[in-house]
């Protein structure tokens, strides 16, 4: 069985060995211009510095959507000044998709927001994403 991967722009396929070692992250972007985990009434992510991570997303259209089929983002900005951390445009399209990620090495806090405008509530998309030392 081989597991699709999309890293910085390029598809890889991997065996579940490769993805082992990786912590999976499962979130939904919903139709609501929101993310959501489950089991958690405000959604947050909390990983390691360094950590390698497999975000597994199923992304469902809101009311618009980009020329390209994307219907919502997910960029991490840094907290302190709003730059953007390299490795870290992601764009959905419908379904589930999985990207395997490396965690930023600076503990600290950060952000998602959505780079896609997927309605008018746009930009109530975001979620709080802390790396701890």
């Amino acid at each position: 069985m081989l597991v699709w991967i999309v890293t910085a722009g390029a598809v890889l396929a991997a065996a579940p060995r490769a993805t082992a070692q990786a912590r999976v992250i499962e979130i939904t972007a919903d139709s609501d211009s929101r993310y959501k985990i489950a089991g958690q009434r405000t959604p947050e992510i909390t990983v390691k510095a360094g950590e390698k991570i497999l975000l597994r997303v199923t992304a469902h259209r809101g009311k618009s959507w980009n020329r390209d089929g994307s219907i919502h983002g997910f960029t991490l900005l840094r907290a302190k000044d709003r730059t953007r951390v390299d490795g870290w445009d992601l764009l959905f399209k419908p379904g589930t998709q999985e990207f395997l990620l490396t965690a930023p090495n600076e503990p600290g806090a950060y952000e998602v927001v959505c780079t896609v405008i997927c309605s008018e509530e746009h930009e109530g998309m975001h979620m709080k994403f802390t790396v701890l030392p």
